[in-house]
């Protein structure tokens, strides 16, 4: 697939493209660790998935640590960055409704997978033309 190039779209600036690496690197840190703790797993981590209604089951911890880091993974690599967003999103999506399913606070839980997907979908829009070409978010026409 071709997209044609728009004009009313700037090209990516240095600035913007370290401002870029640097909210994409927060989200890879972030989604290290949390892999890193869940592949452990460490009995915060169970505990807590008992809380959310979960199984405490090292197993099942085990296996969200994996898809975190391979999450994590994809987007950290360019070539993979958007795929591994997406899915990055649909993980997001699935934390987001177990918070809402058990009625955690809003600012401090519910809604923290939805800052963690805007750091990392902004990260991408700051670094990649391409992605700005996908969700023209300064284009003047609507």
């Amino acid at each position: 697939m071709s997209y044609a190039v728009d004009s009313s779209l700037p090209s990516v600036t240095r600035a913007q493209r370290v401002a870029g690496m640097i909210l994409s690197g927060l989200v890879v840190a972030f989604l290290l660790f949390d892999g890193a703790i869940k592949l452990i797993p460490l009995p915060v981590v169970t505990e807590t998935m008992e809380t959310l209604g979960y199984s405490a089951d090292r197993g099942l911890a085990r296996l969200l640590g994996v898809i975190t880091l391979g999450c994590a993974i994809l987007y950290a690599i360019p070539r993979t960055s958007v795929l591994g967003a997406i899915l990055l999103t649909g993980l997001l999506g699935g934390a987001i409704a177990t918070h809402l399913r058990i009625g955690s606070p809003i600012f401090s839980h519910l809604l923290f997978g939805v800052y963690i997907g805007v750091i990392a979908w902004g990260g991408l829009y700051l670094r990649y033309e391409a992605v700005r070409r996908m969700i023209p978010l300064l284009d003047r026409s609507f």
